[in-house]
């Protein structure tokens, strides 16, 4: 049920949408007489307001805290047992129907766990990612992507495939009940940077200790996150991107399945070992 609540009452919060609504239900209202100036003037509103939100940068300010919570990785020399992927990168359903991967913005978490796998020629690699959707069960994403792993030649003994996750909690439950780890054993997730603090959130709560791996940045360095977007569009996209993991961090919060409204590195314990 919270799965489908969650989607359901995201689409209409969704700022993109909800601006766009706004405009919508003035022109309605400026149909009729009594209400024309006050729709007008709500349409006129929220048209100016699309605007400033997806020409300011007002986006990446909202995205800076998430993708700044936990820093770059960095090989400390240790052994790493396991890589996890949790999907969000590539289009199942386009790929099923065109028999080939097709990526999406966050491709980083697939090239990344590719250039890991090489790193590690030792790690098992656990691609987490089923195919739910509102309205059924569509493609499942893990088991393109194992395909195409074995595709460019990594060992499809070391691939374990976690197929019936939905959310980020189902994806911290089922991965860890499939990979089973060991104490000592260290893991890296390998998720987007600004998912990276609910994702941990999930796993700790799920008693399965990784190694984070943030990639897929969305903000840059220095003066270049207060510069204005090229096009409304891309600040808009942001915008609902940033918006929406916040909305997600405190709704796992608020139902559970995070112990910490924000995990970071800096109040996190000991991420290197799994325990059983």
């Amino acid at each position: 049920m919270f799965y489908y609540v969650s989607k359901v009452a995201w689409f209409f919060a969704t700022p993109s949408n909800l601006l766009i609504s706004l405009v919508l239900l003035g022109l309605v209202l400026a149909l009729f007489q009594r209400l024309r100036s006050f729709g007008i003037g709500l349409s006129l509103v929220f048209t100016l307001t699309t605007i400033a939100l997806g020409l300011l940068p007002i986006a990446n300010y909202i995205l800076l805290p998430l993708e700044e919570r936990f820093p770059a990785f960095r090989d400390d020399g240790r052994p790493v047992e396991g890589i996890i992927l949790l999907g969000g990168s590539v289009e199942a359903a386009d790929s099923a129907s065109r028999g080939m991967i097709v990526s999406n913005e966050s491709a980083e978490r697939v090239l990344d766990t590719i250039q890991l796998a090489h790193r590690y020629p030792n790690a098992r690699i656990l691609i987490s990612g089923g195919g739910g959707t509102v309205f059924g069960d569509g493609a499942a994403e893990a088991p393109i992507i194992a395909a195409y792993l074995k595709s460019i030649g990594i060992d499809e003994t070391r691939i374990l495939v976690e197929d019936r996750s939905r959310t980020t909690s189902e994806n911290a439950l089922f991965s860890r009940d499939l990979a089973k780890p060991h104490e000592g054993e260290r893991w890296l997730l390998v998720t987007s940077a600004w998912h990276m603090p609910r994702a941990v959130g999930v796993f700790e709560k799920s008693d399965f200790p990784i190694t984070p791996y943030p990639v897929d940045f969305r903000t840059g360095g220095g003066g270049n996150n207060h510069r204005p977007f090229g096009f409304i569009s891309e600040g808009l996209r942001r915008l609902d991107l940033g918006t929406k993991e916040w909305a997600g961090l405190i709704g796992y919060y608020a139902t559970g399945r995070t112990s910490r409204l924000f995990p970071g590195a800096q109040d996190s314990g000991p991420v290197g070992s799994a325990s059983r």
